[in-house]
């Protein structure tokens, strides 16, 4: 009866040491994932509601390096070919910032919604910029 009665007390211990240990963990590990955020970009989306026909302004995604090392993007693909892409061709010292010039082939006319991947050596996830908006009509014409 004895035995029963220590093994009953043990597991309850451990149930509640085990809990215990859970919730000091989780916070630090959250705090740690939000700190090395290695790419912070000021905007992942940007958002145009008109844009003239055959406009040349390009979407200017602006980041910075928070990483320890030197950042390079080593690939930026785009969701289609009326959109195009300029990456940094050299590497982006920690703390620096850089910029990703995104071009769209504004003589579609009408509402679009299209996706960036950018690639980089600080993470294996990549990172989706998204460029939105609607190209008006020529003026002169109707539609």
């Amino acid at each position: 009866m004895k035995v029963i009665a220590i093994l009953a007390v043990s597991f309850i211990s451990l149930g509640t040491f085990a809990q215990t240990t859970e919730k000091k963990e989780s916070p630090k590990k959250e705090t740690k994932t939000e700190a090395k955020a290695p790419v912070a970009f000021k905007t992942l989306k940007i958002e145009r509601a008109e844009i003239p026909y055959d406009s040349k302004e390009p979407f200017v995604f602006e980041f910075k390096n928070n990483g320890k090392t030197p950042l390079i993007i080593t690939n930026v693909q785009t969701s289609c070919g009326c959109t195009a892409a300029e990456k940094p061709t050299e590497p982006i010292a920690k703390g620096k910032s850089s910029k990703i010039v995104v071009n769209y082939d504004t003589k579609r006319v009408g509402q679009f919604t299209k996706t960036i991947t950018v690639t980089t050596n600080a993470s294996t996830e990549p990172i989706i910029l998204t460029i939105t908006g609607k190209v008006l009509p020529q003026e002169g014409t109707t539609n």
